[in-house]
């Protein structure tokens, strides 16, 4: 065993031990306050125990059960009402209707369509013209910036060459490492070896798709589904098989099987962990019957797991690499949407695919670029970004209560919403007869930007609905910008 090994090593072990470290007190008692609220022992409108009882009963100070509810009230989970204490937030919980199945369509699309997507992304760093809602990214404040730049500067220095020389194939050693070591969250053994690195995760995706497929095969994802995967798989001339998924537990794999014995089905793609669109986030017990299931027929899973580090609850879920035994599993991932999206940092482990993956690298981009790979190691070396992720989910939880809050006051009655468990993309379903093209054209000239559903689709479905980013920064703009937005959507 190396030096380096040894020290990996040991911060794995350290890693591992830091998370075993029991909570701060007041969060002991906020998630116990909420775990009630959850379980419905305490239901919207009731009074929580006051201030005095949290004291007598925890045996800690005032300033901790402050501390605790302060906490409490930033999730939106409780408020406070003036000389008479706490009491239980209304519910921000609505049941979105599962998807339907979806017949298979080429993927030829229509020009409208292309021209729709193109107009969405042409927002991309452009924060002047509108309101982005419509991009699934986190604001800028919302990042670490500070620390990025000290971190670049850092890895400029240390680099050889201050980082203007060319990285080797797979990508830098240092990153594929604390990849390599993170993997442990999800109880995933990763060899370094065997992680590429990409410009980002939608760059992975397309080696996979490259190196596995040829035109006119078919390929199986869930619906809706991100449109720039759909977009990728049109510009490889791919056939697309659109599954139904269920808004909280992803695909359906009762169908998924039928498919496997009736159709040829070259291979899967799917976003296991928080969906874009819906944020659903298919259970670990899924997850393992739907390797089992690969196995059995022998198809390739291309995972999207760029969500994965963005949950909403006590820990990361699981990847369905997690019980990958066979190498049947193309796991991808980024730090695009949680901790620096221009940096393009992505990265995947090919399974048994690594030379045909590493070969497709070679013939697009031969390299990667190095400093900013270098960054992310570091923050991912230092726990900067386990800090960074910290404040993230706390805030973008308690941004998407507030979106649901805003929305059940302005939008139309019979709107319904997805109940998203981690990521930053809420779906929400307006009355059938609702255009959310038209939609989006008047909101453009109030200078807001959604997504149409019509993009999450190659078949005629989702006219009704759209996705809205929580990522951005909760303030008076955004709210005022949904309050104009459910009032177009009544106009409708």
């Amino acid at each position: 065993m190396t030096i380096t090994d040894t020290v990996l090593l040991f911060l794995t072990i350290a890693v591992m031990k830091t998370k075993e470290l029991p909570p701060l007190l007041y969060m002991r008692i906020a998630s116990a306050i909420e775990q009630q609220i959850r379980n419905r022992v305490l239901q919207v409108g009731d009074k929580v125990p006051s201030l005095r009882t949290i004291c007598q009963e925890y045996g800690v100070s005032q300033a901790t059960a402050i501390q605790a509810y302060h906490y409490l009230e930033s999730r939106a989970l409780i408020e406070a009402r003036p000389q008479s204490g706490y009491y239980v937030s209304p519910s921000p919980v609505y049941k979105l209707a599962e998807s339907k199945p979806s017949a298979i369509l080429a993927s030829s699309g229509d020009g409208s369509l292309e021209a729709l997507v193109d107009r969405v992304y042409n927002n991309i760093g452009q924060p002047a013209r509108s309101l982005p809602l419509s991009l699934g990214v986190p604001a800028q404040e919302l990042l670490p910036l500070a620390r990025l730049n000290k971190s670049l500067v850092k890895a400029m220095r240390g680099l050889d060459g201050s980082g203007v020389n060319m990285e080797h194939p797979l990508g830098n050693e240092r990153l594929r490492k604390q990849i390599a070591r993170w993997s442990f969250a999800m109880e995933a053994r990763l060899d370094p070896d065997n992680i590429i690195t990409t410009a980002g995760c939608l760059n992975a995706i397309s080696y996979a798709l490259m190196a596995l497929t040829e035109p006119g095969d078919t390929i199986a994802v869930e619906s809706p589904v991100s449109f720039g995967m759909l977009q990728v798989a049109q510009s490889l001339r791919l056939q697309v098989l659109e599954l139904p998924a269920d808004p909280l537990t992803g695909i359906d794999l009762d169908v998924l099987k039928k498919h496997f014995q009736k159709k040829k089905i070259k291979l899967c793609l799917f976003i296991s962990n928080f969906s874009n669109p819906l944020g659903s986030c298919m259970p670990d017990e899924r997850k393992k019957e739907l390797v089992q299931l690969l196995e059995k027929y022998q198809v390739p899973l291309i995972e999207n797991d760029l969500n994965g580090d963005v949950f909403f609850g006590n820990k990361r879920p699981k990847s369905c690499k997690t019980y990958d035994e066979s190498g049947l599993v193309i796991w991808c991932g980024s730090v695009s949407k949680s901790l620096a999206p221009g940096y393009r940092v992505g990265w995947v482990d090919a399974g048994r695919f690594r030379e045909k993956l590493l070969r497709m690298k070679l013939y697009h981009s031969i390299s990667s670029t190095s400093i900013v790979q270098e960054v992310v190691a570091d923050f991912l070396e230092t726990g900067r970004y386990e800090a960074h992720l910290r404040k993230l989910r706390q805030t973008l939880y308690t941004n998407y209560l507030h979106y649901v809050r805003c929305i059940q006051e302005y939008f139309p009655a019979d709107t319904r919403l997805s109940r998203p468990q981690g990521g930053f993309v809420l779906w929400v379903e307006l009355n059938k007869r609702a255009d959310t093209v038209d939609l989006y054209e008047r909101a453009m000239r109030h200078k807001i930007s959604i997504a149409p559903g019509k993009i999450f689709t190659l078949q005629k479905q989702y006219n009704h609905c759209l996705r809205l980013n929580y990522g951005l920064l909760w303030n008076e703009k955004t709210r005022k910008a949904l309050i104009t937005l459910g009032r177009l959507a009544e106009d409708r």
